[in-house]
């Protein structure tokens, strides 16, 4: 069996898209739910993150997710059935469960081991003060309720809609078209760049290539859903403690 094939045959579980009406899918969705998600954030009345109540993170975050949403069950529906589950495989099974672990695993092992060699010789940008300030800033508002809230938002919502648009839409069609390592390294690196934060960039890049193989190998996102849930709540866990 050729690369292509092989390629293809792990990627066969997702929708045929092409990688330029996937790219454009999410280019939709990402400009659209970012310039929505910028007006919740102004409604809101608060100019940073760690003095925003949940609750209007949560509404900021749905005011991303949606569109991202909608523009992918949209090219969904034009190359595949309109199904979310069976256009991209997001499909649960027993085995799955092994991705609870890995995330563990990556947040505690993974990233202390990734960062030492940063930290030591550029503190400045990779040290573990800048490292965790997004999640602490997130955590920081969060009382009673409100930590419900940001638990949805980060150990939920997050993983479950970016491994459908990352790993699901992206992912599975640049595989087909370009190959594992390619398509995994591009989904990978893509993940890890919108995020836009410097010196979280390597372990998104690290745990982005886990959340990938997750998805290549079962082929189908339920581990990689699993693993991305299991990472940011232990990431939140520590912040908390």
């Amino acid at each position: 069996m050729s690369a292509t094939s092989a390629a293809r045959a792990v990627a066969a579980d997702t929708a045929p898209i092409p990688p330029r009406d996937a790219v454009l899918a999410w280019l939709a969705g990402w400009f659209g739910g970012s310039l929505l998600s910028a007006l919740v954030f102004q409604a809101s009345g608060h100019r940073n993150l760690a003095d925003t109540p949940p609750a209007w993170i949560l509404a900021a975050q749905l005011a991303l997710w949606t569109p991202l949403i909608a523009a992918t069950w949209y090219i969904g529906s034009r190359h595949g059935s309109g199904d979310l589950r069976r256009d991209f495989a997001l499909r649960w099974r027993t085995i799955d469960l092994l991705g609870i672990p890995l995330g563990v695993v990556a947040q505690l092992g993974l990233l202390p081991l990734l960062y030492w060699p940063l930290d030591h010789f550029w503190p400045d940008v990779f040290g573990r003060d800048r490292l965790e300030r997004p999640a602490r800033d997130l955590w920081s508002g969060a009382q009673g309720f409100g930590v419900v809230l940001v638990v949805l938002v980060a150990a939920v919502g997050a993983p479950l809609v970016e491994e459908l648009v990352y790993r699901g839409l992206l992912q599975g069609n640049l595989v087909r078209c370009l190959g594992r390592v390619t398509g995994v390294l591009l989904a990978s690196a893509w993940f890890a760049a919108i995020h836009f934060q410097s010196a979280q960039l390597p372990g998104l890049l690290a745990v982005g290539l886990l959340f990938g193989l997750c998805a290549l190998f079962t082929r189908r996102l339920g581990m990689a859903v699993l693993c991305h849930v299991a990472f940011n709540a232990t990431g939140l866990a520590l912040v908390a403690g």
